[in-house]
């Protein structure tokens, strides 16, 4: 549903069974279904991983190093009580409890998927409606935007991420900077075809002033095509810090991150795999999730692909 489709005299009540209708479909979508049900339990997992995980994360013991899945070792308490501690996944080469970093591990992946998605759109956003709007800006702003865009993703992260000391701020705006000009093309040229409506001509001719024009005429019609991309774009951001972890110049190894878990067991993969296979799973079911619902999203929000449905 866009702006030009609707009449400006429109009542509000007129509008609530559209957004009831387009509610249902999105609902009623296999892929929005599924990727929002896995999405919803990481995100919870994330959320409760202090009651989740079944120890530190961080804790260090060498006497419990390589355990396989499924061990189980019994200590004793100030007291002289026995405490059984299972791990469900092993442990790492320095006795960590690979279950309780994989648990941590989401907050992580997810903080930085989310808050370099809310980033990119958001300055992505800002500078494509100007570019697309205003003639002069377009130039500026989309050849600095192609200089980007021209440098490989993974290489302009490492880039940046080399610039600054390693931390979650350097990673996040490591992301951020390749994923916005995608956001501004795609932003600039919804404006471009919006510019020559009809009712945009009209509000230009009757004196309205360009920010009241680019909120409430040109900026509804940029809302579900960014909603689908900034998920796409939240499920790159968790691939690139995992990479990032991976290659040792992303979230500092103290950090639980599924990068971290994979990097610092790919040395003994072939003897104990369990420190990359459980990391793997988690962070492959995430992307998927997060890729599933932008599909499912942009089925039902895009007219193109709504028509299929």
């Amino acid at each position: 549903m866009t702006v030009d489709s609707l009449p400006s005299g429109r009542e509000a009540g007129e509008l609530a069974p559209v957004f009831l209708d387009r509610l249902r479909a999105i609902i009623r979508n296999r892929s929005v279904a599924l990727g929002g049900i896995v999405l919803i339990a990481i995100v919870l997992m994330a959320i409760f991983a202090p009651w989740l995980g079944t120890g530190d994360p961080t804790e260090i013991n060498p006497a419990l190093r390589n355990k396989e899945p499924g061990s189980t070792f019994v200590k004793r308490d100030d007291e002289g009580n026995q405490i059984r501690q299972t791990f469900r996944f092993g442990t790492d080469s320095v006795g960590r409890d690979v279950y309780s970093r994989v648990v941590y591990g989401a907050r992580v992946s997810m903080t930085i998927g989310a808050v370099v998605a809310v980033l990119s759109v958001g300055i992505g956003l800002a500078l494509g409606l100007l570019a697309g709007y205003l003639r002069w800006l377009d130039v500026i702003v989309m050849r600095l935007m192609d200089g980007l865009m021209a440098i490989p993703t993974i290489l302009l992260a490492i880039c940046v991420v080399s610039l600054s000391r390693a931390g979650l701020a350097a990673v996040i705006t490591a992301v951020v900077i390749p994923e916005v000009p995608r956001v501004v093309r795609l932003v600039r040229a919804i404006v471009l075809s919006i510019r020559e409506e009809p009712y945009v001509e009209a509000a230009v001719t009757l004196g309205t002033p360009t920010l009241r024009l680019l909120v409430r005429h040109v900026l509804p019609n940029t809302i579900p095509p960014l909603i689908v991309q900034g998920t796409f774009i939240c499920a790159s951001a968790i691939l690139i810090e995992a990479v990032l972890s991976f290659l040792g110049i992303g979230i500092p190894p103290e950090m639980p991150t599924w990068g971290n878990i994979m990097a610092e067991g790919r040395s003994l993969f072939r003897i104990y795999p369990h420190n990359i296979i459980y990391p793997g799973i988690a962070l492959a079911a995430t992307v998927l999730a997060v890729n599933m619902l932008g599909d499912g999203l942009r089925d039902t929000l895009d007219p193109r692909f709504s028509k299929r449905l």
